[in-house]
């Protein structure tokens, strides 16, 4: 039964894997696809993990309200623009499509931003999302995949962290990812739902095929801003600090490719869906690189000489952030396929240089 075949205006391809035989009339059978409810898989992480879930023959099913992703990088599957605490929209999908399982990657995600306007991301990251696990309950929708942070750490106590570090949350946007683990765990207890919650270090890169990159606005994230700089759309970048207790003065941070991401993901899909317990899984690549390192490797990759320029330090800003993810390599058999970062950053180069304008 495996192939290729056409849903709506979208082809993709069946595998054996993922077919659940639905019974009919006079006992033959039929296979569909299982699936997947992408929210916000319009954004950087969610366009990636739809097309991702596509490949490996799911269906992703795109909920985004597009405040921050973008429609052109939704091209795998069905898309319906809307928010996640849209209750009367949610049990349409729920309606329309048997939905096997939610991954929720529409968060705000910005920490300075969190400071300015909590309210804002108390209200999306945790009372939406609240809105969104509420309409599963009722519609008996068991699985659910989570974008945490590295975030609900705070400030290392020490390196690598592993699961077991103490959440001591240093902004409201750590604090909002806090918030909804620990309704994931009471809606464990109390109505059988099933999670796993992924805690991201530094998400980088861009899609290996070039069809898909990191377009924010504003841009905040490190490496496309110095990319940004190499092509000449912003005259230099900002280093923050470069009197951190490290080796150059600058933070180190643990940087994990997109596909990397998405291929966690789809393993912790298929570990609930098999029937086994969720989780809690950091992932990185148990790997430091400074902010001048970065800088470094983003000039051999490029051949540009990215200017720079040292500023302040950033509140909140720990020197030194990187994982331990053995635990998902243990659990999930999840096995990084980009774990050095100048193929990371080479990815995402490719895609800027290609995109300059984003979508």
């Amino acid at each position: 039964m495996a192939g290729r075949f056409r849903y709506s205006d979208f082809e993709f391809e069946i595998t054996c894997t993922v077919l659940q035989r639905l019974p009919t009339f006079q006992g033959a059978g039929v296979y569909a696809v299982k699936n997947i409810l992408v929210v916000g898989g319009a954004g950087y992480i969610g366009s990636h993990m739809a097309k991702y879930l596509s490949k490996k023959g799911y269906m992703p099913i795109v909920l985004d309200n597009l405040v921050c992703g973008h429609r052109q990088a939704v091209k795998y599957g069905p898309f319906l623009e809307g928010s996640m605490n849209d209750s009367s929209l949610l049990q349409k999908i729920f309606s329309d499509y048997p939905i096997s399982a939610v991954m929720h990657f529409a968060a705000f995600c910005y920490v300075g931003e969190s400071v300015e306007e909590p309210a804002r991301y108390y209200q999306n990251n945790v009372a939406n999302t609240l809105a969104l696990l509420k309409v599963m309950v009722e519609r008996n929708i068991g699985n659910f995949i989570f974008s945490s942070s590295c975030a609900t750490y705070g400030e290392p106590l020490e390196i690598p962290m592993t699961e077991d570090h103490p959440q001591k949350p240093i902004s409201p946007y750590g604090r909002t990812k806090v918030m909804v683990e620990q309704i994931l765990d009471d809606f464990r207890a109390a109505y059988g739902l099933k999670s796993v919650c992924l805690r991201y270090f530094n998400a980088a890169g861009a899609d290996p095929d070039g069809e898909l990159g990191e377009d924010h606005n504003p841009e905040t994230h490190l490496i496309p801003l110095i990319l940004k700089t190499a092509l000449g759309q912003r005259p230099l970048v900002d280093i923050f600090g470069d009197d951190y207790p490290t080796p150059d003065g600058t933070c180190i941070r643990d940087y994990i490719h997109i596909e990397d991401l998405a291929q966690a993901h789809l393993l912790a899909l298929e570990r609930l869906l098999a029937g086994l317990p969720g989780g809690l899984y950091n992932l990185g690549n148990a790997e430091g690189y400074s902010v001048k390192q970065v800088i470094e490797i983003a000039r051999r990759v490029t051949g540009k000489e990215i200017p720079t320029r040292v500023v302040e330090r950033r509140t909140g800003d720990p020197a030194v952030l990187i994982s331990s993810s053995q635990k998902a390599i243990k659990d999930l058999g999840w096995r990084p396929q980009f774990p050095d970062l100048e193929t990371i950053v080479e990815t995402a180069w490719t895609w800027h240089k290609n995109n300059p304008d984003g979508y």
